[in-house]
């Protein structure tokens, strides 16, 4: 729950029920059980978030809740919960797109306007865009094929090192070398700000297989060399998208690169956009890694961003498997999964 007023924001709850454990022993998130989870602990979760800002539910001008993009299953399950309030308390619903309340974050924590360069990095997403504003985006550059959160968890699991997968790899690439394995730099110097992870994966299982049975270095190596990798060819997209930026809003738009999403928390992928960012101008903002992962606060913070513009959604509205910010962006040739969904 947040409140906001004057275009600034304050948390003033932020419930987090994680779902891993339930996730774990299958490697990655399993839609049915994510779509249980939801139904089991929302209405005890609504009630804790309330007592938390010590506020009744008389107490709130609007309802926002996630309507996509994203499993379908959780997605109804929000959704239907939200309309039931909403109806119920006669509030105005907010049906929230989640890639902007990551886009808007730093509203909230930062009290940052736009315009400004967005990269979202997550298990799902991979873009660049321009946020002009709230509901006002221009996708620059999206991922061909897989999400770098993606790359992450397939890495980990491809290792043995559990699920998240993010996490895991960061905390191996501590101890690792990370020039001893000279993996592929995705998409370098292309001039379009897009993503591509496939072949580096590929990479990272083609010389796991070679080195059969790992140790404990080599682990630590590959999760180092590949988080090198990562680092790098971001980078050099996020170069390519500033100066797309720049081109785009003018000399006189604020040079600010901000990074959202659950893969903005990795500390290598931040330290390689702070030095880009040093070399090129622009000032880096990133949330606190608490409200870089999914969480209520975000959609409540776009919520309220919508709501303050007279923006409100019908009780019909429907959940969105596939709910792209740009929406008159093309489709990025080559893009697999993720093309249709970015």
């Amino acid at each position: 729950m947040v409140r906001e007023g004057d275009g600034s924001g304050r948390i003033l709850s932020n419930v987090v029920r994680s779902q891993w454990e339930q996730h774990r022993p299958y490697g990655g998130v399993v839609p049915e059980i994510a779509a249980r989870a939801h139904v089991e602990c929302l209405d005890l979760l609504i009630e804790e978030a309330l007592g938390s800002a010590g506020l009744t539910l008389s107490d709130l001008d609007g309802i926002a809740a996630t309507a996509g993009p994203g499993l379908i299953g959780g997605l109804m399950v929000g959704l239907t919960t939200a309309k039931a309030v909403a109806l119920a308390r006669g509030l105005p619903l907010i049906a929230v797109n989640h890639l902007e309340a990551h886009a808007l974050t730093v509203g909230l924590t930062h009290g940052v306007p736009p315009p400004y360069l967005l990269l979202l990095v997550s298990g799902g997403h991979t873009q660049l865009q321009i946020v002009h504003g709230v509901g006002r985006y221009e996708r620059l550059g999206s991922t061909i094929d897989d999400a770098l959160g993606e790359a992450f968890d397939k890495t980990a699991k491809l290792l043995g090192l559990g699920f998240p997968g993010g996490p895991a790899v960061e905390k191996a690439a501590l101890a690792g070398d990370p020039r001893r394995f000279p993996f592929p730099r995705p998409m370098h110097g292309r001039p379009e700000p897009h993503f591509s992870f496939a072949g580096l994966k590929t990479a990272v299982r083609q010389r796991a297989e070679a080195l059969q049975p790992l140790d404990a270095e080599t682990v630590a190596d590959i999760c180092a060399s590949f988080q090198a990798a990562v680092a790098a060819s971001v980078a050099d997209r996020c170069a390519k998208a500033m100066e797309l930026y720049e081109l785009k809003t003018g000399p006189g738009a604020a040079r600010r690169l901000v990074v959202a999403g659950g893969v903005a928390a990795n500390m290598a992928l931040r330290d390689g956009l702070a030095e880009l960012g040093r070399a090129r101008g622009f000032e880096l903002i990133v949330p606190p890694p608490s409200l870089c992962s999914d969480n209520g606060a975000m959609v409540a913070w776009a919520g309220a961003e919508r709501l303050a513009r007279g923006w409100t959604d019908r009780l019909d509205v429907p959940a969105r498997a596939r709910w792209p910010l740009d929406q008159l962006a093309a489709p990025v040739l080559g893009a697999g999964r993720l093309g249709a969904k970015a």
